[in-house]
């Protein structure tokens, strides 16, 4: 059984990367390309052509329509067939499925189920996107080779950053804190405070702090594959309203939003807001690099355990109390690819 749920929109590409040129990108199994077309602005088709099946990302954008690289045969971003070269009849199969595309966050989202449920109010939200006082870095992207399930598990699993971002996140004074987990619409968070600690060196770099620091992590995780890292840095014993702790405090929100391409590697797609340092260019090209390095060293380590996963066939030999939030996660992902399936089964 399939671990998908398609009655969701995932990211496919980067609104910039949908220039002059395709995107050829596989998602959920279905091989698609994405270009800017004449009349319909930024589409989505099946990249396969219905005459001999060659991958229409081998061909080329001409005037708006996408040129099979076989016959010539061209298609309008409706997925039509406009014309057929060396002859005038258009075949009434001479046609390509599409898919509904919308634009948020400088992304193109996908959605690839059910056409008529394609609601853009079902796209996720992500906070302070846009706000004054906060400064954005997007554009990111990795391809992890593991299934989608191992990687919600990475990130709903705060423990772990002190072993695997030694470099980077990792935090030792974190290490025996325990984590909490609260259930929200859609989604669940797992999170800790640590309480009246040494401001770190990072700390230290970005707020005028002189005492003890309160540390907030949050791990939130959004149906089917968003997730958001809400990093809070105040100085110790600060209110923990939001609007304090943009003010006084150092914040950052790290999203990741995960789109399965097939059962066993996944395109994985990033964002980062954080409201300090808004202008310093250096900085944020360092941070951009600090980032990508922390998301590789996961990537090494859910290709590791998806290697082992398919050599062995199980899933895990033992459970530990840190495993609640990943395991409630993955709980809430089976229950509704469930539901849809049983939704499909009914009509």
């Amino acid at each position: 059984m399939t671990t998908f749920v398609r009655n969701s929109w995932y990211a496919a590409a980067w609104v910039n990367e949908v220039g002059d040129a395709m995107v050829a990108r596989r998602i959920l199994g279905e091989p698609l390309v994405l270009f800017r077309s004449a009349d319909e602005g930024i589409v989505a088709l099946l990249d396969q052509c219905p005459h001999r099946l060659l991958p229409l990302s081998m061909g080329v954008v001409a005037e708006g329509r996408i040129q099979c690289g076989y016959h010539g045969i061209e298609f309008n971003g409706a997925g039509r067939c406009v014309r057929v070269p060396g002859q005038d009849m258009i075949p009434p199969t001479a046609k390509v499925r599409t898919f509904p595309v919308a634009e948020r966050f400088g992304l193109v989202w996908v959605w690839m189920g059910d056409e008529e449920a394609a609601d853009p109010a079902l796209l996720p939200v992500v906070e302070r996107y846009g706000a004054p006082g906060w400064a954005l870095l997007d554009g990111g992207y990795q391809h992890h080779a593991s299934n989608y399930r191992n990687i919600i598990e990475n990130l709903m699993d705060p423990a772990h950053t002190t072993f695997v971002h030694k470099g980077t996140i990792g935090n030792p004074a974190a290490t025996d804190e325990p984590v909490k987990v609260g259930k929200l619409d859609g989604g669940l968070v797992a999170y800790r405070w640590v309480e009246n600690s040494p401001p770190s060196p990072f700390d230290r770099l970005v707020m005028e702090v002189t005492g003890s620091v309160d540390r907030g992590q949050f791990f939130y995780y959004y149906l089917p594959g968003t997730s958001c890292v809400d990093i809070i840095s105040i100085p110790a014993g600060t209110e923990r309203e939001d609007e304090v702790m943009d003010a006084k405090g150092m914040r950052a929100f790290s999203y990741k939003f995960l789109t399965p391409e097939d059962e066993r590697n996944t395109h994985f797609f990033w964002l980062h807001l954080r409201n300090y340092r808004l202008e310093d260019e250096e900085w944020a090209a360092g941070l951009r690099a600090n980032l990508d390095k922390t998301f590789l060293e996961d990537a090494v380590i859910v290709k590791a355990i998806q290697d082992e996963q398919d050599r062995t066939g199980l899933h895990q030999r033992t459970a530990l109390a840190i495993d609640r939030a990943p395991v409630m996660a993955l709980a809430m992902l089976d229950k509704m690819v469930r539901e849809e399936g049983a939704a499909v089964a009914a009509e």
